[in-house]
């Protein structure tokens, strides 16, 4: 079969899936006349200087927590497209690329929810493929899964058509899910941006194949954690079970490991480690020694729900008062979740200074911790919401010094702790980012190292 005859077939798939969908719509709802989905109101955090605001205010493409590797996930919603003359799909593929350039340099997952595309909204095959070639390998390296929800036969014919561009390796890392429940197993469900319209659509896919509504889930009542539990308790439930010590063991032991092996290693903390790496670890030491997972898993983002708003904030404050923001910000921050911090900036702050051979600066460090630092109490992210959190934790790597001093007793406690502080010196507060001096170019900070891990840690971080 010809290209152009398999361009006219998926044309047809195209228009069956529309009257599919408006008949299953129509079947739920036999009084009222199948209705267009609505465009996504604009993100209350997006401000119209944003450069893409002209695509990005329609909401197709959303910041959506992790999956279960701990990978970035992007969302892009089909149903929120609006009809083709009313967006640049040029605009659309810069707005794409845009987003992923910020994920790209670690692993990221696609989660794309193909419900609502229709013969008004799609874009033309010429800049599928367009497409697919301005993606080049930067972009497609770290890209690990690609899920395709609710997939059609015009979703098969559209493959056979690209499949010529589409290399094997490439190929492997789709999966198509039937219905939203399979992502369960592959993501933190309940973190993902899902449009109502798609989350309706899959009810109703349901219940027509099942014939029925499904039986309400029950949730198992929580079980108490572990005494040796070191993810998902808090600060406090930690300090309880170490004798008081404000920074939790699974830090400590991972920074003072990393410390000593791990600080020239190229591309640290930006690689994601396989399932079963990360459960093996889980099972010797709660079992884990993984700082994001550590971080994320925390019932309260370490900078606290009461921050995030602030934070939010740092982009509209002039270069020049950042650092002393983020001290301010800082300040109202309780004790343990201060001392901690401390201690990781710290850390962090020793990782950038060696980033002529690890190429992690500030950054890069920024890019990976950020969002496990931080997040709204409902929800995730907003994809708007990136630039200053990013920015945010950039300021308190690059400016450790500065950014922690002043609190006085509780940085000293911190110390006693084995906190790691920073005693290089550090740029003027108003330097812009561009002007910094390389990471790497500063001499390494010689901070103190506290006693090697126990070998249970030693043992479960060589598999990583």
């Amino acid at each position: 079969m010809s290209g152009l005859d398999l361009e006219e077939l998926a044309e047809i798939e195209l228009q069956r899936d529309e009257e599919e969908a408006a008949a299953l719509g129509a079947a739920r709802r036999p009084s009222a006349a199948p209705s267009v989905a609505p465009p996504a109101g604009p993100d209350p955090e997006l401000s119209t200087n944003h450069p893409f605001y002209d695509v990005a205010r329609h909401g197709i493409l959303q910041v959506a927590g992790e999956d279960r590797f701990g990978r970035r996930v992007i969302t892009f919603s089909c149903c929120r497209m609006p009809p083709s003359h009313e967006l640049n799909h040029r605009r659309l593929l810069e707005y794409l690329k845009y987003t992923l350039d910020q994920y790209v340099e670690s692993d990221y997952t696609i989660v794309y929810f193909h419900y609502g595309l229709n013969s008004q909204n799609k874009p033309s095959l010429r800049w599928l493929q367009s497409a697919y070639k301005e993606f080049d390998r930067r972009y497609k390296k770290n890209l690990k899964a690609l899920y395709v929800v609710h997939p059609t036969n015009f979703i098969k014919i559209l493959w056979t058509i690209l499949k010529p561009l589409v290399s094997h390796k490439f190929g492997k890392k789709v999966t198509y899910f039937n219905y939203l429940s399979e992502l369960r197993e592959h993501l933190k469900y309940d973190q993902l941006s899902i449009p109502q319209e798609v989350l309706r659509y899959d009810e109703e896919l349901r219940n027509l194949h099942a014939g029925r509504l499904p039986p309400p889930t029950k949730t198992p009542p929580p079980r108490p954690p572990l005494p040796t539990q070191q993810f998902g308790v808090s600060l406090q439930y930690l300090k309880d079970k170490n004798q008081g010590e404000l920074i939790p063991p699974v830090l400590r032991y991972t920074v003072t490991y990393l410390r000593e092996k791990g600080l020239h290693t190229e591309g640290l903390f930006r690689r994601s480690a396989s399932v079963q790496t990360v459960r093996e670890i889980q099972r010797l030491y709660n079992q884990a020694v993984i700082l994001k997972t550590f971080l994320r898993e925390l019932p309260q983002p370490l900078l606290t729900f009461e921050a995030y708003e602030q934070i939010l904030e740092i982009t509209s404050v002039e270069s020049s008062l950042r650092v002393t923001c983020c001290r301010q910000i800082l300040q109202n921050l309780p004790e343990h979740n201060y001392a901690v911090l401390s201690y990781l900036m710290g850390f962090l702050h020793e990782v950038s200074q060696e980033s002529i051979s690890n190429k992690m600066n500030s950054s890069n460090l920024a890019c990976v911790f950020g969002l496990n630092l931080i997040w709204p109490s409902q929800g995730a992210s907003s994809l708007s919401a990136l630039v200053p959190l990013n920015l945010f934790t950039e300021l308190l790597i690059e400016y450790y010094e500065k950014v922690f001093s002043g609190r006085g007793e509780r940085g000293a406690e911190a110390s006693e702790q084995g906190a790691p502080g920073a005693r290089g010196s550090v740029p003027n507060e108003g330097a812009a980012a561009g002007d910094r001096p390389a990471s790497g170019d500063r001499p390494a900070s010689g901070l103190a190292r506290p006693p090697l891990p126990p070998r249970p840690l030693t043992t479960a971080w060589r598999l990583l």
